[in-house]
């Protein structure tokens, strides 16, 4: 157990001994364990613990994992990551990069788990925000967004070593993925302006007319990204 949870659950220990003339007391307890303290004290898994092996099912190239193992074990992490310290925990963790390979996996279904864990972490959340910019999870949402799948490396389908090389694809994304990926991109740009200028540069450069006038999108003004995210919602509509 870390020092902080062995002090936390010193201090409850302290803050809750009875006090009473007959070893008991009538008084709330003052403190409550936190989930990883608890879980030191019975020596189950920390919540970076169970994010770490999440992942490893999800990347596993191990074919006893089945694939609806796999989306049981990303169901588990976006549960965990809706806490904004374990979706910080991302970036030390280094789940980062394995999530971001996860939208050009094979699977329809792990694309799709891997934009709403990206919506779920970087939702009002300006350090995962951060890490999805400078990882260029921006540009691979809006890619995903407006339809195309991503090229992928074969190394996230179960292959690895020399077997690992870049697929190319000319394949279309599933209608139900862009839709997730708009989602994601909703939550990246709002209120923090590095990413809604990387998607609006984007989706220049990939034909889409955004912006009006060219000018920077104002990423506090809800009314302005509305129309960006809204009009992906609508190709996505009408395709």
């Amino acid at each position: 157990m870390g020092d902080k949870n062995l002090n936390d659950l010193l201090r409850w220990s302290i803050e809750n001994t009875v006090s009473g003339p007959d070893g008991t007391t009538n008084e709330p307890p003052r403190s409550t364990l936190n989930p990883e303290a608890l879980a030191g004290l019975m020596g189950g898994p920390s919540d970076a613990d169970l994010m770490r092996e999440s992942m490893a099912a999800i990347v596993s190239s191990d074919p006893e994992i089945t694939l609806e193992s796999k989306l049981t074990a990303f169901d588990n992490l976006e549960q965990l990551i809706e806490s904004l310290d374990n979706a910080n925990l991302l970036s030390n963790l280094g789940l980062w990069t394995p999530l971001l390979e996860c939208l050009a996996h094979d699977e329809d279904e792990i694309r799709l788990m891997a934009a709403w864990c990206i919506g779920t972490a970087v939702q009002n959340n300006e350090p995962s925000q951060e890490r999805l910019v400078a990882l260029g999870g921006v540009e691979k949402l809006v890619q995903m967004a407006i339809g195309k799948r991503l090229p992928a490396s074969s190394s996230v389908n179960g292959e690895s070593g020399d077997a690992a090389k870049t697929v190319e694809t000319g394949k279309q994304e599933t209608n139900t993925n862009r839709r997730k990926a708009v989602y994601a991109l909703s939550s990246a740009v709002r209120n923090y302006q590095p990413a809604m200028d990387v998607c609006a540069t984007e989706l220049r450069r990939q034909g889409e007319h955004v912006g009006g006038d060219g000018k920077p999108i104002d990423a506090t003004d809800m009314d302005a990204v509305d129309l960006v995210i809204n009009g992906l919602r609508e190709k996505v509509t009408g395709t």
